[in-house]
């Protein structure tokens, strides 16, 4: 299905958003769509839709996946693509993505999103909290985007969390702003607003919720990491993305010679390897 403008699909919202998880994807690029497109497909989502120039060729879509021209190039693009579809689908699960962007949660080769988001809506939480995982390649000779699935490789040390305060200065409950990976390593190239790498990635929809620019919600529970009686599930978001950005961007293509230091550790893409180093979080979910 083909959908003209987000408006389009918004009026088709019982046939497009009715049936969930919903994976909202911005294809910003040609690179890695396909793989991108199969991996949630895998991960069990029951639509896949995928937001993108109206000149931009994609790859054959199959019967889960619909296509939305639009402007993801826009400041706001994120967060009037995620609001609109919170008002279009209250009570559904949705998640939001780029291209080059793979979700991973516990256990998600042999359990599928849809089993996890069961067991945290029985936790009575709306939310499972993510964490930014730059992936890039090890080798800019062979990889001159950052980009190399063969070659993926990942910071396994130098993150960090501080407490996240309220505009009075008083710390927020179970709300943390967590930083790492390449936006750390490179922060000079990275604006202050863009380092965090917290991300409510996966949520589900309900009236009066909201995005805002700084991907925080307006309701707070929904910015929290885990229920106030116990740790809960988390996933990663593991992401291309800053990858290529910093190689596309002049000034950081021109100071930076490579990505790999000796705190990089080949991606094997499993879950297993985030849990062991982490990264992500089971929580009461054996």
């Amino acid at each position: 299905m083909h959908y003209p403008d987000l408006p389009a699909l918004v009026a088709d919202r019982r046939n497009a958003l009715a049936t969930g998880p919903v994976a909202l994807i911005l294809v910003e690029d040609d690179v890695e769509v396909a793989s991108t497109i199969t991996h949630h497909e895998n991960a069990g989502f029951a639509q896949i839709i995928l937001f993108c120039d109206p000149e931009r060729g994609l790859p054959t879509l199959g019967d889960r996946v619909r296509r939305v021209d639009y402007d993801v190039t826009r400041d706001d693009a994120l967060e009037q693509i995620v609001n609109a579809a919170i008002k279009a689908a209250p009570g559904q699960w949705l998640y939001y993505g780029y291209n080059a962007e793979y979700l991973y949660f516990p256990f998600c080769e042999t359990r599928s999103l849809p089993e996890l988001t069961a067991f945290v809506t029985e936790e009575r939480r709306d939310t499972v909290m993510c964490q930014v995982v730059d992936l890039y390649a090890a080798d800019l000779a062979t990889g001159p985007d950052g980009v190399s699935r063969d070659d993926a490789h990942f910071d396994q040390t130098g993150y960090y969390a501080l407490a996240r305060h309220d505009t009075r200065g008083v710390a927020l409950d179970r709300q943390m702003d967590v930083f790492g990976g390449l936006r750390w390593r490179f922060e000079e190239h990275v604006p202050w607003d863009r380092r965090r790498i917290d991300r409510a990635a996966v949520f589900r929809a309900r009236p009066g919720l909201e995005m805002g620019a700084d991907r925080l919600f307006n309701m707070p529970e929904y910015n929290t990491f885990a229920c106030p009686w116990h740790h809960s599930p988390t996933a990663a978001v593991c992401s291309f993305r800053t990858a290529k950005a910093l190689r596309r961007n002049p000034g950081s293509r021109e100071d930076i010679t490579g990505f790999h230091w000796p705190g990089s550790l080949r991606f094997s893409w499993h879950s297993q390897q985030l849990l062991d180093l982490g990264l992500i979080e089971p929580g009461q979910w054996f």
